[in-house]
């Protein structure tokens, strides 16, 4: 049987789940798997009275991820919302694998969503046959999580027509999702609740109406605080990309992450790490997500046409790649930065040369 690329959260970390489950005795919300102590210790990490090691998913602020967590225990929806790259997506996983043991009920925002993502569409060929019966609906993952008591993911919200993310405000105010060709509503089981991210800097593109917003406790991922935590949570995510991918190639030296990092939180600020510089930023976002993007391109690189190290020449590419989306504006502010800054550091030489070859 194929391996599976990517396992679902729940599946990747059974054993920890079960663990805290078997030493987890404060109180559960109804339905819930673990209680809100243990999701959060799951999340965040932790070692277990038996000395079992849980691996921690987010690197950040603890009360972050405890007034998330605590949201899902009431009536109020959780949205997370973030500039690109600061793991809303990981963490809405990580929260419904721990919390109903299924991260699967998924509904992915675009601006092609249809109604029929959020409540129910039909078996056309049954309806034609028998006409709307309960065996012609196809449920969508929302109507599943209201059946099962389960939480609903809805990623990218503010890319979703405005005309269906009201669908969300009888589901979140009311509990229910009416069913008028059949005469009947599905009342939402105990342990539905919906997990919703949001790009900070699409929210122009379809801003949420004031009735939906009420209806979410917003809580906003930042970018990690210093260039150390940025630096932790890129070794740890390629680690973990490596060994999924099976990558042949040694785990990068800590200082090639920390000059990614290092760049990337510069070319961001608008400034030097140490504050004697400003330098130009360019139009890309240059997230964290990104970072772990350029690190991992870099070691498939090195793996498959190198010696097996990662090199700044196997760095160079992707991240030119990543800074550069406008090939004008961009280059200009990469050049810039590469002659004014980089090259001027110490030991520095060889990113230098390598990223200003990818740009001649």
């Amino acid at each position: 049987m194929n391996q599976v690329l990517r396992e679902t959260a729940e599946r990747q970390n059974a054993a920890e789940l079960a663990s805290l489950a078997a030493q987890d005795s404060r109180p559960r919300p109804p339905d819930w798997s673990l209680s809100p102590w243990a999701v959060s210790s799951y999340v965040l990490g932790c070692t277990l009275p038996d000395g079992t090691v849980i691996t921690p998913k987010y690197i950040g602020d603890r009360r972050t991820i405890e007034i998330a967590v605590s949201t899902l225990a009431t009536d109020r929806a959780l949205l997370l919302l973030g500039v690109p790259g600061t793991a809303k997506t990981w963490v809405s996983e990580h929260l419904s694998a721990a919390i109903c043991g299924n991260s699967t009920l998924l509904v992915q925002g675009t601006s092609g969503t249809g109604e029929e993502s959020m409540r129910y569409s039909w078996n056309y060929a049954l309806l034609l046959a028998e006409g709307p019966t309960e065996k012609a609906l196809v449920a969508s993952p929302m109507l599943k999580a209201m059946r099962e008591g389960k939480l609903c993911r809805v990623e990218e919200l503010t890319r979703i027509p405005s005309d269906v993310q009201d669908t969300l405000i009888t589901i979140l105010s009311e509990k229910v999702l009416p069913v008028p060709e059949l005469g009947l509503s599905v009342q939402a089981a105990k342990g539905f609740n919906v997990i919703a991210t949001a790009n900070s800097r699409d929210r122009g593109v379809n801003e949420l109406s004031s009735a939906l917003r009420r209806r979410f406790n917003t809580v906003v991922l930042p970018l990690p605080d210093t260039a150390d935590a940025e630096v932790e949570i890129v070794q740890a995510r390629v680690a973990s990309l490596s060994r999924a991918l099976e990558l042949p190639a040694e785990p990068p030296a800590l200082e090639q992450i920390r000059r990614v990092v290092t760049i990337f939180r510069e070319l961001r600020s608008g400034a030097t790490a140490d504050g004697k510089a400003k330098v130009k930023s360019p139009s890309g976002t240059l997230s964290t997500a990104e970072a772990i993007s350029v690190v991992t391109n870099g070691m498939a690189l090195s793996a498959h046409f190198g010696d097996g190290t990662l090199s700044a020449g196997d760095l160079a590419s992707g991240m030119v790649g990543a800074i550069v989306k406008d090939p004008v504006q961009d280059t200009l502010v990469l050049r810039e930065y590469l002659e004014t800054v980089v090259k001027e550091r110490d030991g520095w030489k060889d990113l230098y040369r390598a990223c200003r070859d990818q740009l001649a």
